[in-house]
């Protein structure tokens, strides 16, 4: 995989300091206009392809500000996870685990607000599976840079909080709605954002109606293993 280039770093730590004062709510992203229909991309990879940076969800932003070590990079862990077959049983035990643990209920139920992420202890909705998730999953000795937030437009076109597991072998999805693990492009959704990842604070457009061509952060990506 050819390396981003520099000038893809000093993007970063400019968006970075913007995070707070661009960021949207998932619910920005959730419904298409009215008489347009979800279009399916052509997804012939394994690997997701992107388009360059996108304004982080506010709810994202906050929980960072409140649990800074959960957003903390991991320094010289850019390359793909080399995930053994063990490795990859780890993200079904604790996609299907998590998924039994944690109740399903809105932030709008149990804290009272529209959006709030949080790390969930019974009760939670979508982003706070994913949170959990990649809590566990890091816990476990996966790379901060293989386990990113990524937000979607579900089945009924609605913002949906998914994680993504960046392999060798391919990106995999771990879903409060899917008890299988399964790679990204046999998930029913229109994929809009996602971490990145040399930043955790920093999220990049997965659909070109969310975010600059990528020859804007650098001219020299390998797209079929981002």
């Amino acid at each position: 995989m050819q390396r981003v280039q520099l000038s893809a770093f000093v993007l970063i730590g400019g968006l970075i300091a913007s995070t707070a004062a661009g960021a949207q709510t998932v619910s920005n992203i959730q419904k298409p206009e009215k008489g347009q229909k979800i279009e399916k991309s052509v997804k012939a990879s394994s690997f997701m392809r992107i388009f360059g940076p996108a304004q982080p969800p506010h709810g994202f932003v906050r929980f960072c500000e409140a649990n800074p070590k959960e957003c903390d990079p991991d320094h010289g862990q850019e390359a793909r996870f080399e995930a053994t077959a063990e490795r990859l049983m780890e993200l079904d035990d604790i996609n299907r685990t998590i998924n039994r643990e944690i109740a399903p209920a809105t932030d709008l139920e149990v804290y009272g607000v529209n959006e709030y992420w949080t790390l969930p202890t019974t009760r939670g909705d979508c982003e706070d599976y994913a949170l959990l998730k990649r809590k566990r999953l890091i816990e476990k000795g996966w790379p901060v840079s293989s386990v990113l937030m990524t937000v979607v437009r579900d089945e009924k076109g609605e913002g949906h909080a998914i994680l993504t597991a960046r392999t060798t072998q391919g990106d995999f999805i771990l879903d409060n709605k899917l008890e299988d693990v399964r790679l990204w492009h046999k998930a029913p959704y229109q994929f809009v954002m996602r971490q990145s990842y040399l930043n955790p604070k920093v999220w990049v457009a997965l659909d070109t109606r969310h975010g600059p061509l990528a020859t804007t952060i650098s001219g020299r990506i390998d797209r079929s293993t981002e």
